[in-house]
């Protein structure tokens, strides 16, 4: 993708808000580090944000922090605590993230570290509309079932009015069914406008969905993308875990299928992302391939077969059942 020198647009700098306890998935494991199709959550995240050639990209950690930390060295990513001493919420993350961008100066995207499927044309075609221009934009969808999120609220031509947190919004709200999943992206003024911020809600948090109501007061537009409910989906439990998991493998599938890949039974087949697989290989049922694993040009990998960081020969006929882990074959 074109960088924001050769586009005209400001350097883009990329906050991933990771700083949650995540205890609706049960777990000791940090959040961001459960695992779907093959990777953690928040390498998802970064794969998404990386052909957009970010400055910087700063992961805001809170609780298990240093887990993460560890899981992700040499990333490239710049880590920073949330003080949780001084604040809570969304808002007091993204002014905690600032000591992550000493010297920065241009657009911040910010996002959630437990939302794997954000495909990047679609942070792409946000800071597009932005552009180089004062304001922000966000991505917002549309769902059957929008309890638990911030509701958009629009005015009577259809802008963007406010976004009222589930919490504080009123019956004729909740009533609402176009949501705010928690993607923004904002001009160089948003730190000054994040210290700004009040807790006076029912939680008690600083909310970065107030920072719309400053730049509109300012008589700046905030500018909205309509994106996919099922690209947008959060992981907050087993059950979205599991969600996520399926979308993702659908998606690596349907790839590699119109690349040249045969599948007798694609509904049954399992590909992590990191597995290459070249023109006119045949996948028979219940092929699992994981990790870093490559397919030769023609070569046809036995039922039930599963193969984990291998390398198949092209023309080479994997017998059924194989269970292969490593180079050598």
């Amino acid at each position: 993708m074109t960088d924001a020198r050769a586009s005209g647009r400001p350097p883009l700098a990329v906050v991933v808000l990771a700083a949650g306890e995540g205890k609706r998935m049960r777990s000791k494991l940090h959040k961001v580090l459960h695992e779907a199709a093959g990777a953690p959550l928040l390498r998802h995240i970064l794969a998404a944000v990386a052909p957009l050639n970010p400055s910087r990209t700063v992961v805001v950690v809170g609780f298990s922090g240093e887990t993460v930390r560890e899981r992700f060295e040499g990333a490239g990513v710049t880590f920073v605590t949330q003080d949780f001493a001084t604040g809570y919420g969304t808002g007091h993350a993204l002014r905690e993230s600032r000591k992550g961008l000493e010297g920065f100066s241009g657009n911040v995207l910010v996002l959630n570290g437990d939302g794997p499927l954000l495909r990047s044309e679609t942070l792409a075609a946000l800071v597009a509309l932005l552009g180089g221009g004062p304001g922000m934009a966000l991505l917002t969808c549309v769902t059957d079932d929008p309890t638990g999120l911030g509701r958009i609220v629009r005015g009577a031509k259809g802008e963007l009015d406010a976004i009222v947190e589930e919490k504080d919004a009123t019956p004729e709200q909740r009533a609402i069914h176009e949501i705010n999943p928690g993607v923004y992206l904002f001009d160089d003024d948003v730190f000054r406008r994040a210290t700004e911020l009040r807790n006076d809600n029912a939680a008690g948090e600083y909310y970065i969905t107030d920072l719309p109501r400053g730049y509109l007061a300012d008589g700046l537009r905030v500018r909205t993308l309509l994106a996919d409910e099922r690209e947008l989906l959060g992981v907050n439990d087993r059950r979205q875990l599991a969600v996520a998991e399926r979308l993702l493998r659908e998606r690596y599938v349907d790839a590699w299928l119109k690349a040249g890949v045969t599948m007798l039974d694609p509904a049954t087949t399992y590909l992590d992302g990191t597995v290459e697989l070249a023109a006119d290989v045949v996948l028979e049922q219940g092929v699992a391939l994981r990790g870093s694993t490559r397919v030769g040009e023609g070569a046809r990998v036995g039922a039930y077969s599963v193969l984990t960081d291998a390398d198949v020969p092209a023309g080479a006929s994997v017998p059924p059942h194989t269970v292969r882990t490593g180079r050598d074959w």
